[in-house]
């Protein structure tokens, strides 16, 4: 899919109608937007596989695939779902719009269409999603363990080092090792959590730290939304099992052996590890057997489990 933006961004255009079409086209370039147009839900759709706009207006009735279910099939797309779709309606069809937004659609615009009204829009919701995903790349490159769950403690959202933070603790915990949205929380975390939440309240205001085990520990601090919580997700590096030599002495490996364990539990493959050490696949693969036979287990994950585990256990 390509990403175009010129000047101020790219706007999609959906409507049957061609004099609605020709009116926000003409406001929107003269805005400095790149516009494209699409005249039905269908062809909208087959457009964005190629193109992928910045922000979609979206007529509610249209022949074929209406509105709604456009939205709803982009709000389904993974490589689409973040794009902020605004509803284009007359005003006998506002009844409607809560079935809009129950689809995904972030606003709405009353026909006849206004040119001011429209790019002020536009422009205060492209503000908003851009803030949105700088804020996202920020933490998603960074390193940051962070998760936010609900007053269930089932997880909302989760950056990669939360997913990797949630990793090594089941680990330890002798759990399922994979989280993702939705799933509840390990349990040791879980009830963490919920003894904090019951104490605290959903008055709270300040965070808390809670230390859990084995050097992990968790900040827990109430989002803006009541039944939103935000989890700071920590690990004392002084406790930190990865180091090579750590990881030699402990479970009585090569030095070499110690540093491909490592990059195992950091997820890399024998391919990825082989380019960073200089090695091969095959070679990476032999130490990986030698680990295997010294360790007692047959697979990448119990590997990764022992050397979590705390010494004398």
């Amino acid at each position: 899919m390509i990403e175009m933006s010129a000047g101020n961004g790219t706007v999609l255009i959906v409507d049957d109608t061609p004099g609605n079409l020709a009116l926000l086209s003409d406001t929107l370039s003269e805005a400095d937007y790149r516009v494209l147009v699409a005249t039905d839900g269908q062809s909208a759709l087959e457009q964005i596989q190629y193109i992928k706009p910045d922000i979609i207006l979206l007529d509610v009735m249209m022949p074929g695939i209406d509105g709604f279910e456009t939205c709803r099939q982009l709000k389904a797309d993974s490589a689409t779902e973040a794009i902020p779709v605004l509803f284009m309606t007359g005003l006998s069809e506002l009844d409607h719009l809560l079935r809009g937004f129950g689809e995904g659609a972030l606003d709405y615009i009353v026909k006849p269409i206004r040119p001011a009204e429209v790019l002020a829009r536009i422009e205060v919701h492209l503000t908003q999603t851009r803030n949105l995903r700088r804020a996202e790349r920020l933490l998603a490159d960074g390193e940051f363990a962070a998760l936010a769950v609900d007053s269930a403690g089932r997880i909302d959202w989760l950056t990669p080092m939360g997913s990797t933070w949630l990793h090594d603790f089941a680990l330890v915990q002798d759990s399922a090792p994979a989280f993702r949205i939705n799933d509840f929380l390990p349990d040791t975390l879980l009830n963490c959590f919920q003894t904090w939440r019951d104490h605290a309240g959903r008055s709270a205001t300040e965070s808390a730290e809670q230390p859990l085990a084995n050097g992990f520990s968790v900040s827990i601090s109430p989002c803006e939304h009541p039944d939103q919580f935000m989890l700071l997700l920590q690990r004392d590096m002084a406790q930190d099992a990865w180091s090579p030599q750590i990881l030699r002495e402990k479970l009585k490996l090569t030095f070499r052996e110690a540093e491909i364990l490592m990059w195992i539990a950091r997820g890399k493959t024998n391919k990825e590890i082989g380019l960073i050490l200089s090695t091969s696949p095959r070679t990476v693969n032999k130490h990986l057997e030698h680990i295997f036979e010294k360790l007692g287990v047959s697979t990448r994950s119990a590997a990764v489990a022992m050397a979590l585990k705390p010494e004398g256990k």
